[in-house]
């Protein structure tokens, strides 16, 4: 067994005064006594190939079955560990002493209750488990090394320095969202750079604001008259139609009632019919079309100010002055109608 006292080979191995070469032979002394091959015979050369080839074989095995959580540095900093909780250990802070490999290799066999960690014994035989447990314990967490590396001539990088520029925003040393105006001459080439050679693999940049994880967003604008609406209806194959049907209403006054048809012929086509503009056509607009069933917009609206915004619109926005199509009647029917169908209105 490894001796686990505070100056354990372990701890040795995380001295930044260690030499390089120390560290090698105490990494392979790890293996040797892990997989039971250490013995102190002429056969000990063969048995170092032997586990150098068992290390190289769990480096591939983690590569493609494990990076996707646990990241190829072993440190979880990766995207789908942030939509999973708990979050995937991060083997690069975890002392040995925390994880015996007995207890790793049961967990990679059976997986983890209560966690997106699965057991891979219906995909791995016992030995590429193991191969897999001691690549982990000896690549993070006793030496905390960086694994592969990608960007490799066999990989077809053959100057990856030229990217040097974006590597702080790759590695997260600078925030992506950090305003241009505080970047230098430099970092701006580099966030640049980044933008347009870097992030559609290295897509989990650090920001200091996640704002939203996810918005919907249409990628296609509708032509020649061309509606999705009776199709969806049906089988709701996007997030669009829902919106284009009118609320129920059983009872509407007559001024309503006329608004209702003058709503759909002029409005709807921004609002959508349910009044939240969260329609098709909605959302190719910039600035969107305001949602008229939001509490937090719609309890400070008045009739009049809503008089005045159809009638005249609002500058620099989606929103048109109705004035010369719309005659205040038909503006107050609509009116009507908004109040009735969407959001009580105010009095004032």
């Amino acid at each position: 067994m490894l001796n686990r006292s505070p100056m354990s080979a372990s701890s040795c191995l995380t001295n930044s005064s260690t030499s390089s070469m120390r560290n090698r032979l105490s990494i392979f002394r790890y293996l040797f006594l892990s997989l039971g091959l250490y013995a102190a015979t002429p056969a000990a050369a063969n048995n170092q190939t032997a586990t150098e080839e068992l290390h190289e074989q769990g480096r591939e095995i983690y590569n493609y079955r494990c990076y996707f959580c646990h990241g190829y540095s072993g440190d979880a900093n990766t995207l789908s560990s942030t939509y999973l909780q708990p979050s995937p250990r991060d083997f690069t802070i975890t002392e040995p002493e925390a994880l015996s490999r007995q207890y790793m290799i049961d967990i990679v066999t059976n997986g983890k209750q209560g966690t997106a960690m699965h057991g891979f014994a219906r995909v791995l035989q016992a030995p590429e488990i193991a191969a897999v447990v001691d690549f982990v314990r000896a690549e993070f967490i006793y030496q905390q090394r960086k694994n592969t590396y990608y960007h490799t001539v066999a990989n077809g990088w053959p100057d990856h320095d030229r990217y040097r520029l974006a590597f702080p925003f790759a590695t997260g040393k600078i925030a992506l969202d950090k305003p241009w105006t505080e970047l230098s001459a430099a970092q701006i080439s580099g966030k640049q750079l980044y933008l347009s050679s870097c992030i559609s693999c290295h897509d989990r940049a650090v920001v200091t604001d996640e704002g939203e994880i996810w918005s919907k967003q249409s990628v296609s604008y509708p032509r020649n008259n061309y509606s999705h609406t009776v199709v969806d209806a049906i089988s709701s194959a996007s997030i669009y139609a829902k919106h284009d049907r009118p609320p129920g209403l059983d009872h509407l006054s007559e001024q309503a009632s006329k608004g209702k048809h003058l709503w759909q012929q002029n409005c709807a086509f921004c609002h959508a019919a349910d009044g939240s503009g969260e329609n098709w056509i909605g959302s190719f607009l910039e600035s969107r079309p305001r949602n008229l069933t939001a509490v937090d917009f719609m309890a400070y609206m008045t009739r009049e100010l809503l008089l005045q915004r159809i009638r005249n619109g609002l500058v620099n926005t989606s929103m048109p002055a109705w004035k010369s199509v719309l005659s205040d009647n038909e503006i107050h029917q609509i009116i009507s109608y908004i109040d009735e169908a969407f959001y009580p209105l105010n009095m004032k």
